[in-house]
């Protein structure tokens, strides 16, 4: 199975079509294309021995190749609260920067304090969370909270948890339950722009991509099954429907699966048939289920040892 790297290409919109037929003749995929007036962005996963042909194409198109190390990582942005109100939210900026990179975000809030008669049940909350690769819990600016009351929350949450707030001097030991920590990042009534404020989210960038680069090499001493960018390319090319949907990633990658933005009561049998060229099904390969996010599809592959093979 051959080793992919998550790369961003920017450039020009007229001749990207090149860029996209090499991938296909190198066996790399493209995970996402946005075109404004002016240029394109494409996330794609390179494979290794093939870098060096496809930056120097980059170069040729007046395009830049950079790095997206976490291109195929859904990461779940929690809030204890995401009240109605005209003021920044830091969450925000957390899910905004951490897609520059590559990530997939979903802010999820769960409505404590005043929003609790409309919160969701602390177990559907769970479930939700641990659909994702990485959470990323968002607290405010007082290290006793953070501390002492806050990790109640991460009971029963099964991915590696992030953690950010606003004390600079808190460390990752502190925080029982916790596989980061990452300070200057607290919740204040105005845009993460300040000079600290952004190196702390660039902080925040780096390390979660080492988490999900330490994700990766757990999964490499035993692959999965089949590529998650592999099911995704199956899909697009067995299940048109999935050209109707308007969601800006209608196929959501993870590190060990994809979230199938249709229908699970309507598409889930058609997913679970999907064939390979080797001969199996979708379904002999991974587990399919009813999403707690919006009644979608999760596909969560499985590994090789649990299968047999891996194709």
């Amino acid at each position: 199975m051959a080793v992919l790297l998550p790369y961003l290409y920017t450039g020009g919109v007229h001749k990207h079509g090149l860029l996209i037929e090499l991938m296909e003749d190198l066996g790399g995929y493209i995970i996402q294309k946005v075109v404004t007036g002016t240029e394109v962005n494409l996330i794609m996963l390179v494979p290794e021995k093939d870098v060096d042909i496809v930056k120097k194409l980059s170069k040729e198109l007046l395009g830049i190749l950079v790095e997206a190390p976490l291109t195929g990582v859904e990461i779940a942005v929690v809030s204890p609260t995401l009240a109605s109100h005209h003021l920044p939210h830091s969450a925000c900026d957390v899910a905004e920067y951490l897609r520059h990179p590559g990530a997939n975000t979903n802010m999820l809030g769960l409505a404590r304090g005043m929003g609790r008669r409309v919160s969701l049940s602390m177990d559907y909350e769970r479930k939700l969370i641990n659909e994702h690769d990485i959470a990323v819990f968002t607290f405010g600016s007082f290290s006793d909270c953070i501390t002492k009351k806050k990790p109640k929350l991460f009971e029963g949450i099964e991915i590696p948890i992030v953690v950010t707030g606003g004390p600079s001097d808190l460390k990752t030991k502190d925080i029982q339950g916790a596989d980061l920590y990452v300070g200057n990042i607290g919740r204040v009534s105005h845009r993460l722009r300040r000079t600290e404020e952004v190196n702390a989210l660039e902080n925040l960038n780096q390390e979660v991509s080492k988490i999900a680069d330490s994700i990766r090499k757990q999964q490499a001493r035993d692959p999965l099954a089949v590529l998650p960018a592999r099911v995704m390319k199956e899909i697009e090319n067995q299940v048109p429907e999935i050209r109707t949907v308007l969601s800006p990633a209608p196929l959501t990658l993870q590190l060990d699966g994809v979230r199938v933005k249709l229908p699970y009561d309507q598409f889930h049998e058609k997913i679970e048939k999907l064939e390979f060229d080797e001969g199996v099904t979708l379904s002999e390969l991974a587990n399919i289920s009813r999403s707690k996010m919006k009644n979608y599809i999760l596909i969560k592959i499985k590994s090789k040892s649990d299968v047999g093979f891996a194709i």
